[in-house]
């Protein structure tokens, strides 16, 4: 199958490294947990807005914010198992322009088992069997767009249940899922 693997958030622990990066360059302990909602940080930073916020995280330590992420927990083991198995690793991640550089340098780094990454806004547009995203708005809209397909839910503070999907906790529960829709023992909604 194609598996259609969301970053930030899902692989990538984003939260974990802004926060890092703003509590050591501004003196603040803000906790990595604070984060409950999508559009959360500038309520919990002095930045005003997003766009601010962004402006901020183009230029860290000698490059953006996205190449020094850490991996969750296993992320990074559960994708090798799923390639070795046959599945297709397949990337789609949104950022920023000035991120794209980064963003192919840290899935290098990492060594994640892909032959293909897209950057985009509208990730239903690449075609896969299940989708993996935490963002509340993109597994909506994969849903909506690909109702024929397996759209995964990364249950994280910051999103809620969208119904026709389903949703896993940690990367264990990914892999069981797939081996499930492997064997053609979990339904696909």
């Amino acid at each position: 199958m194609r598996l259609g693997i969301d970053l930030d958030g899902v692989v990538a622990n984003f939260n974990a490294g802004w926060i890092a990066f703003y509590n050591d360059e501004f003196g603040t302990s803000i906790p990595i947990d604070a984060v409950d909602s999508w559009d959360a940080i500038p309520g919990l930073t002095h930045f005003s807005s997003m766009p601010a916020f962004w402006r901020w995280a183009e230029h860290l330590d000698g490059a953006s914010l996205f190449r020094h992420l850490d991996t969750f927990p296993g992320a990074v083991e559960t994708l090798w198992g799923l390639a070795k198995r046959g599945h297709e690793i397949v990337i789609l991640t949104t950022k920023p322009y000035w991120a794209i550089h980064d963003t192919f340098a840290w899935i290098s780094e990492r060594k994640l088992p892909t032959r293909e990454v897209h950057i985009l806004d509208d990730k239903w547009r690449i075609d896969c069997d299940v989708y993996l995203d935490d963002a509340p708005h993109n597994v909506y809209r994969i849903h909506r767009q690909r109702p024929d397909r397996v759209v995964v839910r990364f249950a994280r503070p910051w999103n809620h249940p969208v119904p026709g999907t389903l949703e896993v906790e940690d990367w264990e529960q990914f892999e069981d899922l797939v081996l499930g829709l492997e064997a053609g023992h979990t339904s696909p909604g």
